[in-house]
């Protein structure tokens, strides 16, 4: 009885030794980058335009990064990209988003200054695309 429980415990603890040389064999140079879409959460939500009235946004924002490390990057600067992203939206006006293309044009813009700040802090612009998920606009 002793043996069977020896032979059993022995068993039980092979399980994940074999269980993680699997997983490194499948991320070896074979294995294409996952794709990742980081959700900028909370939502962007500010003030656009000069005049008397208020003019709101709220930008629901994903930006596409193709692996772990791009993705932990990205994050550990999300502050420095979303002061930037609130800057740029804050500056736009009712003028410069009227046009049928304007909101392509804002993001554009907005993936442009986000791949700046990452080559600025990384050296890489690690960024691939920028997507807005819901972008309002109230004026």
């Amino acid at each position: 009885m002793k043996t069977f429980i020896t032979l059993l415990l022995a068993c039980a603890l092979s399980i994940p030794a074999f269980a993680n040389e699997e997983k490194k064999e499948g991320e070896g140079e074979g294995a294409a980058p996952q794709v990742i879409y980081h959700s900028l959460v909370p939502a962007l939500v500010g003030n656009y335009g000069a005049g008397p009235k208020l003019k709101y946004y709220k930008a629901d924002v994903a930006l596409r990064v193709t692996g772990a490390d791009a993705e932990a990057k990205v994050t550990h600067h999300e502050p420095l990209i979303r002061n930037q992203l609130v800057m740029l939206f804050s500056q736009q006006t009712e003028e410069s988003l009227a046009s049928p293309d304007a909101k392509e044009k804002l993001r554009q813009e907005a993936l442009k200054q986000v791949q700046q700040v990452l080559t600025d802090e990384e050296g890489k612009p690690l960024v691939e695309d920028l997507l807005f998920n819901n972008l309002i606009l109230q004026g």
